[in-house]
Formats: C-alpha cells, structure tokens, sequence
C-alpha cells in the first residue's frame, strides 16, 4: 500500500430528515418551498481524521453518538450528507449482524457472495473454504440458508469470510458481542495476527479495555460530533471519566449532602504534602471524581517503607494510600480501592477495603490505608491507581479516582511467562519408582 493513508475522512455529515407524520413527506415534496415539515437530526457532523497504514484505531461513545453511521459511510453502505470518505485497500467490514449477506443464501453461498462484493477471486475462495469452515466451527451449518442461523452463528461466519479475503482494512463494529467467549478471544488473537501484517484496523467497543489491548489511537464520538484523538491511554481514560460522571448526574438527590461537604482543594493538598517523600504523581493518565482532593499521597513502597519507582521480583512491597476525608462522608459504605494497571490499562491486581471482610474506615478526617503484597509482577512498566468509592449500590460511586497516581517499574532476575508470577509450589511424584522402593525396603 503506497498510500500515506488507508483511509481519509474530512468535514463527514450525515443528517437525516424526521417526520412525524407519514403525511408529512408528501407535503415536503409538494410544499418544500413554502414550509418545512420535518425535524433535522445531525447523526455525524464536520468529522476529520486520517488512518496510516497499519494503524489501528478504536472508536469509542455512547450509545447514538454516530460510531455505526460513521463506519457504514467509511464502507460505502450509507451516503454522507456532506464530506468525503477515501480508502486505500481491500476493505473487509463486520457491521451489524447481517449486513452484507442474502438471508435466503447458504452459509457457502454468501461466503462466495462477499468475495465477488469485495473483489476476491473466486477460485482462491473456493480454495480457502475449508479454512474458512474451520475456523467458524459451522460444520453443516455451512450448506444451510444463513436465516435459520443464530446471532453467534451469524457472527462467526461474517467474521471468517473478513479475515480470509486478504483484508488490508478491516472494520470492527461490535459484532463479537453476541459470541461465546471462547470464539472472541479465538478472534481478538487472529486480530493481532492481521495486525503484524500491516493491514489498518479501524475498531468499534464498549469495551475499553478490549480498545487499549488492541489499539494504537482513539477517536471519541459524541452526540455526531469528535470530541477528542489522540494516543488511547489519555483518550479511553477521559471518555470513561466523562461516563461516571454522566452517571453521578444522574444520581444528585442521593449525593446533594455529599457535594455539600467541605472538601480541600487538590491543588492546597499538594502543596501541603509536597515536602514528604510519598505524593501524587504529577502526570496522572485520568484524575475525576465527586471529591477530588480526598487522596492526599498514593504509592508503591519497599519492605522499609521507602517509596521506589524499581521494585524487585518476589519482594514484599506495600501500596500505602494517605487520605483526608471530612467526617459528613458516611463511613457506613465507604471503600479504599487500589489497582495496578500495565501501561495498556488491563488490571492486573485489584484490592479494596470492601473485599471479603468490608473493612468499616476510621471516623478521623486523616488516616492511612496500607495493602501489602509478595511483588509477583514480571519484568515490565505499570502504574498504581488510587480511588475512594461508595459501595451502597452495584453501581460505584468514585469520590475520587486517580489512574496513574504512581508509575513504577518491576525488575525480575529470571525471564518468565505470563502477565506476573506468583510463588508456586511445584512437586514431582513418580508412581511406580515410589511403589518400588516400598517393595524393597519390604
């Protein structure tokens, strides 16, 4: 692919014409010059941005904040209002569940469809059926009319027919929601395989984590319109900040005697703690919440209490988190929380004073919560998040929430696998050797 892009999108609309009553439309074609007898709705507006290739990139918003009408107009589906669209490539896309197949076709027919719609030769297709039915595990399904088939069945076929056309842009819109958990991570592994070989990914989730792992940038719809790109981390971290929020909003009655507390302004805290060894670290990913200001130091220290941004494999490490929390916060469902993230924000180990026992906190405004642990991380980068919550219902409530409140790094002697490695006991037993020599000492 010579281009410098695979896929350019500039000053993209969609606006669609609502009626409220079916008469209406008629009255527009006849009337249009005298009145106007429809709603506009603005689905996308004045959206810009480029893909290179071999780039992946996730799209993330709420529910109707134009993901869908954005990536159908990229794949040629849907007609823009204004702007335009250029692609680079073989384009392969799993919009939602369904599209691009005859309901009426066999599994075989619609594979063979797809590739004549995407320009794929035929006779290569032929040949990679089988592949194509390995790996979507329809069996017999295959020869069946795809109308009988299930949500997951669907998913499954639409996801082999994209990965086996050579694709070298593929979009992802939340079609592996409705597959088994086997099969998608069956998928996100094939993903990366795609990845490595230079194609551009353009991705659609609700789920963030699944947007880090896989993602290099993201762009962050809202309401039709882009409020944020850039590089995932700080994008993913903001749009999840702004979703607690939106859910906080939503919740003042319960929370009205909470907003009303004294709390600290951040900045005086820090500059009161600026002299002690443990503080914040200045360059959180995310910082949000009800009462920002209640966590005054977060860190990751050694058997000796010394905060170190080096931390030893199989070493004993405490996470010491130093709080003031005015005493109109109810202690009743009050939650210390702590996580340690990679720098692709997946959790790696989480703890709460909520867990288990549900720890009930001090009355004092000033305390300390203190959660140590043997360092079973392996070698790599991580950060430390620090957050105080309500816990009275399923849905937490953040009083303050600080993802990247310390960056430090674990140093191992030894390579290992895995993501980290705990002290395992190992054993060998051996049967027979063991039955002879109760034999011989006989």
């Amino acid at each position: 692919m010579s281009s410098k892009f695979s896929i350019k999108v500039e000053q993209l609309s969609k606006c669609y014409q609502l009626y409220d009553k079916p008469q209406d439309r008629l009255k527009q074609m006849l009337f249009s010059r005298s009145k106007t007898y429809y709603r506009e709705f603005w689905a996308l507006r004045d959206v810009s941005f480029e893909i290179a290739p071999g780039e992946t990139v996730g799209i993330i918003g709420r529910n109707g904040s134009g993901k869908s009408s954005l990536l159908q107009m990229i794949c040629g589906t849907l007609s823009p209002t204004s702007g335009t669209v250029t692609t680079h490539g073989r384009l392969a896309a799993l919009l939602e569940l369904g599209a691009g197949f005859n309901t009426e076709f066999t599994g075989r027919e619609n594979v063979l469809l797809n590739a004549a719609i995407l320009g794929f030769p035929q006779e290569q297709m032929l040949e990679r059926m089988g592949e194509i039915l390995a790996f979507s595990e329809l069996d017999d399904f295959l020869d069946q009319p795809v109308k009988t088939y299930s949500s997951g069945m669907y998913a499954r076929l639409a996801f082999s027919i994209a990965i086996h056309v050579d694709p070298e842009i593929l979009i992802v819109d939340e079609a592996l929601a409705v597959g088994d958990a086997r099969f998608v991570a069956k998928c996100m592994r094939r993903i990366k395989d795609i990845q490595k070989t230079g194609a551009s990914i353009l991705f659609v989730s609700h789920d963030v984590s699944s947007v880090r792992t896989l993602c290099d940038r993201a762009i962050w719809l809202d309401k039709g319109r882009m409020l944020e790109q850039g590089d995932v981390f700080p994008v993913t971290g903001r749009y999840m900040e702004m979703m607690f929020q939106d859910d906080d909003a939503s919740d003042d009655d319960e929370h009205e005697a909470m907003h009303s507390a004294n709390v600290p302004v951040l900045g005086n805290v820090l500059a009161e703690v600026a002299a002690e060894d443990i503080a914040l670290d200045s360059r959180p990913v995310t910082h949000w919440g009800s009462h920002k200001g209640l966590i005054l130091s977060a860190a990751v220290l050694d058997a000796n209490g010394a905060r170190r941004d080096v931390h030893e494999w199989g070493k004993s490490m405490e996470i010491r988190i130093s709080l003031r929390i005015p005493q109109s916060i109810d202690r009743e469902h009050l939650s210390v929380a702590v996580s340690i993230k990679d720098l692709k924000g997946s959790d790696l180990i989480v703890s709460t004073t909520h867990d288990f026992e549900s720890r009930r906190l001090p009355d004092d405004e000033e305390f300390e919560v203190s959660f140590t642990l043997t360092n079973p991380l392996v070698t790599g980068k991580y950060l430390l998040v620090a957050a105080v919550e309500n816990r009275l219902h399923r849905d937490i409530h953040y009083y303050e929430y600080i993802e990247g409140a310390h960056y430090f790094s674990s140093l191992a002697d030894q390579r290992f696998f895995g993501l980290f490695q705990p002290p395992i006991s190992q054993e060998i037993v051996a049967p027979a050797l063991d039955l002879k020599l109760k034999k011989l000492a006989a």
